[in-house]
């Protein structure tokens, strides 16, 4: 996930009727800041089969005013992975100043929940409330319990190979974890390449929970920002590569379907503009990804958002 990320690209409910409603999903990814968190993500206006509602918006390109609602005093922002616990406390972690932090938004209090989050990433609740954590710097996925404290790393290599580093992540009803890992390398001697993974948290298998790679370099190049459907039948993954001749879009596999994983389909090409990030699906069914560039890079990447 990426917080240089400005613009919210909206799929309506009509476009994808397998969506279903689910008021948790509202608060996955968003918000997204840099030096603050804001209460109201932005959106493009070029963005082909746009919701009505959002046709005339202001010239900022906003959908409201938007709420600062706490500033990071830390001197290295780069902020990611917003997660809502029961309570409605959000989480979400600083990454180049290794802290996951807490923000009550009825108290207005901004508290550091963990130090050291060894560079976390994309943050998720499991359904007991234990905070699940890609700990990119570590190449490992953790679960902590917030009433004990208790960590327990959930994967941090695959086939005796280290992980690169875990991303982002989305969980299914079935205790199924898919998460992303990145960067990598196309080397195959070195075992820890861009790529997809699954583990199986609801099963009990013999020698304890087996690690699958899914999805890997070449068939993705950069995977990212990754969610599940209200109804599990879908997963949603970025590709965020920023080269000349690489994978900038959204892909949609159907889980349901035996060749999910080799004939996805394409739901937005990003190029030559930047790809996405974050997603999120809201309580009406509507997948909302942060996207955009306020400034160039010294890659392939353009200022278009389309």
């Amino acid at each position: 996930m990426s917080t240089t990320n400005s613009a919210s690209w909206h799929l309506s409910k009509n476009d994808w009727s397998n969506m279903l409603h689910s008021p948790h999903r509202l608060t996955r990814r968003s918000f997204l800041a840099a030096a603050t968190v804001a209460g109201l993500p932005s959106t493009s206006t070029r963005t082909a089969g746009i919701s009505e509602r959002y046709a005339k918006l202001g010239r900022r390109g906003l959908l409201g005013d938007v709420v600062i609602e706490t500033k990071i005093k830390d001197k290295k922002i780069f902020t990611e992975g917003p997660a809502v616990d029961a309570r409605g406390l959000v989480y979400f972690t600083n990454v180049p100043a290794e802290k996951i932090l807490r923000w009550d938004p009825v108290r207005k209090k901004l508290s550091v929940f963990r130090t050291r989050s060894n560079k976390a990433n994309g943050l998720l609740f499991d359904p007991d409330g234990r905070l699940l954590a890609c700990e990119g710097g570590a190449g490992r996925v953790t679960r902590t319990d917030l009433g004990t404290g208790k960590m327990t790393v959930l994967a941090d290599e695959y086939e005796n190979f280290p992980l690169a580093a875990p991303n982002d992540l989305a969980l299914l009803k079935s205790g199924t974890l898919f998460f992303t890992s990145r960067p990598g390398t196309p080397d195959p001697t070195k075992g820890n390449p861009n790529a997809v993974y699954q583990l199986d948290l609801g099963t009990k298998q013999p020698g304890g929970r087996i690690l699958h790679r899914v999805l890997e370099w070449k068939t993705i190049h950069m995977p990212n920002g990754i969610v599940s459907s209200p109804d599990d039948k879908v997963l949603y993954l970025i590709e965020a590569h920023p080269d000349a001749g690489h994978h900038r879009l959204i892909y949609a596999y159907q889980l349901d379907s035996d060749t999910c994983w080799t004939k996805p389909r394409t739901l937005i090409n990003f190029s030559p503009g930047r790809s996405g990030d974050g997603m999120c699906i809201d309580a009406e069914g509507n997948l909302y990804i942060a996207a955009g560039l306020h400034k160039t890079r010294k890659t392939s990447e353009t200022l278009d958002t389309r």
